[in-house]
């Protein structure tokens, strides 16, 4: 009796540390968007802001890279090439359009279209790969972006003409990576997730890299101190340590679960943009948010019926 009620709370143990671990980087990755936000005020663009994030990433996910370039067989050529196209539509192309669209709409905003990645890899399905969509997952559908739709309303009232451009930049990087996200997951289960990431992460981090190199003067690496330490977080505490929790949490307590408790992230944007950046948090924010995390819950759930 006692073995198994010490096995019991170990079991428990072990899940909550899992749970925690995935609400974890789900905060960390959301906080991304505001630190863009302070790093706006240094008067840097996307292109600048993106380079220095990957920067500051690229040692940690090249060194793991390498371990896995040694430690396992070498990629076929056509798995090289897919990759390469992986890496610059799921995280250069995807964070890129993001970065940008942040310079128009609140964090709020773009958290929340950012979390109807899996809606879109639901249409995409349907309608380029023709798989069926259900009447619970139409359901979920119409209310997540019912609640994109209260907010973007909110905002467009707010008298900033940008929101639609801004909305429609971060909708563009939401569906980059749900496409991503379909391409990769033959080549998850052939490869593993962290080597697809590692390598995927490394093509983008030299994409970003080599845009800025192209598209601005190297004079413009010097920068104030303050930009340095931003960026420094933003490629390593939301970038390389987000990535490694999900897929420890995943390990530990499963996609499902890790996937739902990844439903924490909009709301802790929306918090950390008013305590941080002072943006307001108004009921029409709180509603928007609830109908689509609502959304999203019951998609969940209608895939696994």
């Amino acid at each position: 009796m006692d073995e198994s009620t010490s096995n019991a709370g170990h079991a428990r143990a072990a899940y909550l540390g899992g749970l925690a671990i995935a609400v974890g980087g789900a905060v960390l990755f959301s906080t991304k968007a505001v630190l863009a936000k302070l790093l706006y005020r240094y008067q840097i663009d996307a292109v600048t802001l993106i380079a220095f994030r990957m920067i500051f990433s690229l040692p940690v996910f090249a060194a793991v890279a390498l371990w896995k370039m040694r430690s396992e067989a070498p990629l076929s050529g056509a798995d090289r090439w897919r990759l390469i196209g992986l890496g610059l539509v799921g995280y250069y192309l995807s964070s890129f359009l993001d970065f940008l669209g942040l310079q128009y709409i609140t964090v709020g905003l773009e958290r929340l279209i950012l979390f109807l990645t899996p809606t879109f890899v639901l249409l995409i399905s349907a309608f380029v790969l023709k798989k069926a969509i259900s009447r619970a997952q139409w359901l979920a559908l119409l209310v997540s972006y019912a609640g994109i739709v209260l907010v973007f309303l909110h905002d467009l009232q707010g008298g900033n003409r940008n929101v639609v451009l801004g909305s429609m930049l971060v909708l563009g990087s939401a569906v980059a990576y749900a496409l991503y996200l379909l391409a990769s997951g033959e080549m998850v289960k052939r490869i593993g997730s962290l080597r697809l990431v590692a390598y995927a992460m490394c093509v983008s981090s030299a994409a970003c890299i080599a845009q800025f190199f192209i598209l601005r003067p190297a004079a413009m690496l010097v920068q104030p101190a303050q930009v340095y330490w931003l960026s420094l977080m933003n490629g390593l505490l939301c970038t390389v340590m987000p990535v490694f929790m999900t897929m420890i949490a995943v390990q530990r307590i499963g996609a499902g679960v890790a996937s739902q408790a990844g439903m924490i992230g909009p709301v802790s944007t929306l918090f950390l943009g008013a305590l941080i950046l002072s943006e307001p948090v108004t009921s029409w924010q709180l509603a928007g948010t609830a109908l689509v995390l609502s959304g999203i819950y019951l998609l969940s759930n209608a895939k696994k019926a």
